[in-house]
């Protein structure tokens, strides 16, 4: 049998490859790039051109209680398109997926036109709908995101988490003890408020690198991590994305798109808590973004950087909510202070 823990994403694959015999029939294995995560994936490609993926977890897992198992059931009920689960090889820490190629929306908006982004995005916006009118009709604790929720607790860590990789470790910062008492404060008043909010399913990571285009339709990948939390939480993360540029007609559209599918209104209550949402989110981000540079070396999420902070300070700037907290990180951040603000 073997040993997870010690072979390489390539050696399992091949074991596995072999075990049910498509070995002969194999034309290639190679891993993909990867993701914050620390999963990875592998295609296998076959000589009558036909693939399919390996998502490989760092350990064994147990198919019976494996989130991403347990959550892709309740979004194939849901009618949200994801990757077919074709067989798992709990021994190894493989799922085997369907292949959905290669076209995120990530990459398909970059060479699109106005009138093809929109309408990929429409759809985006409609599958977050789905996802939130859905999950309140069938909630059940035998999902897993129904039972796991974004508490004061769960969004707290996440603001810590940045200041531990981001602040300290990736800008180097040196944070007094009143700075991190008046962080603490300010993050707690972000906390309280939006755990207090209405709950609905999000996808917990709902932005252009997690779609991916296949056989004409958006497919929801990386998520495992799914649960409970504010109505803003998916739309932030795919419309103030931190891989990719939005201008602010676009956003309002696609904003008003949502409500008018949800059968509500655009208000400014609204958009306040969207932009409370994004404060959290982003900073969630440049935690991530920072750990994975400083600990793995990775580059592709400088850009991703800039985007954020740039984000951060328009919100910052709209919202004079947020002054005694922007005074604080631009201390340790330069950046923050020169972005130009956008309004609604």
């Amino acid at each position: 049998m073997t040993d997870v823990t010690m072979a390489s994403p390539l050696q399992r694959a091949k074991t596995y490859v072999e075990r049910v015999g498509l070995a002969s029939t194999t034309s290639s294995i190679f891993e993909l790039p990867g993701d914050a995560s620390n999963r990875c994936y592998v295609r296998v490609e076959a000589s009558d051109g036909s693939s399919y993926i390996l998502l490989l977890h760092q350990e064994p897992i147990d198919s019976a209680t494996l989130p991403f198992l347990n959550v892709a059931s309740l979004l194939t009920r849901m009618s949200i398109p994801t990757p077919t689960i074709q067989d798992t090889a709990d021994d190894l820490g493989i799922v085997v997926l369907d292949d959905l190629g290669d076209i995120t929306l990530h990459r398909f908006v970059g060479a699109a036109t106005d009138d093809q982004r929109i309408a990929q995005y429409t759809e985006a916006v409609d599958l977050i709908v789905r996802m939130q009118r859905k999950g309140k009709e069938i909630a059940s604790p035998d999902y897993l995101p129904f039972t796991l929720v974004f508490d004061e607790d769960k969004l707290m860590s996440e603001l810590e988490f940045f200041v531990a990789h981001f602040l300290v470790e990736y800008s180097n910062a040196n944070i007094v003890k009143t700075d991190r008492t008046a962080l603490r404060e300010e993050f707690r008043i972000v906390v309280q408020e939006l755990a207090s909010q209405r709950r609905v399913l999000c996808h917990r990571d709902y932005h252009s690198r997690n779609l991916m285009l296949h056989d004409g339709k958006l497919h929801v990948i990386d998520f495992q991590d799914a649960r409970m939390g504010p109505d803003t939480y998916d739309l932030v993360s795919l419309l103030r994305d931190c891989y990719v540029d939005h201008d602010t007609t676009f956003v309002t559209r696609l904003v008003a798109h949502y409500h008018k599918r949800m059968d509500t209104s655009v208000d400014s209550s609204y958009l306040e808590r969207f932009d409370l949402m994004s404060v959290q989110r982003h900073l969630k981000a440049l935690g991530t973004f920072g750990y994975q540079i400083t600990t793995t070396g990775s580059t592709e999420y400088v850009t991703a950087i800039s985007r954020t902070l740039r984000y951060l300070a328009d919100v910052f700037r709209r919202r004079s909510r947020f002054n005694r907290l922007r005074t604080i990180l631009t201390t340790h951040v330069s950046d923050l202070d020169r972005r130009e603000v956008v309004n609604y």
